[in-house]
């Protein structure tokens, strides 16, 4: 087909800002786990689907299932919707005092 362009599971963006391997990145509604580490303003791939540990508020708790949102300001997981980007929901239930929250990536939609 001569219009296919790639899978979307795997995809090529510009970074942002700075990330390290395995930061999620998120562009407007766009977002994923880099691949690699990338510097602000050179190519990254971003994995858009899967479950991943991901950075999170410490003091945030959830159930399995509980939504998620991507704080882009402290670059971390939270379970506050207001001014976030949803991106998930949890796979593993968070607790107090636990900076990881393992979370399966939704569709921005």
């Amino acid at each position: 087909m001569k219009n296919y362009v790639q899978n979307d599971d795997n995809i090529k963006v510009v970074a942002p800002r700075a990330v390290n391997a395995g930061e999620l990145v998120l562009l407007v509604s766009l977002f994923g786990v880099a691949v690699d580490s990338a510097a602000n303003g050179a190519d990254v791939v971003i994995v858009t689907e899967g479950v991943f540990d991901l950075t999170a508020l410490g003091t945030d708790t959830g159930a399995v299932g509980t939504k998620v949102y991507w704080d882009n300001v402290n670059f971390r997981v939270t379970t506050t919707s207001a001014g976030n980007t949803f991106i998930g929901v949890l796979t593993k239930a968070k607790a107090n005092g636990e900076t990881t929250a393992r979370v399966r990536l939704s569709d921005p939609s």
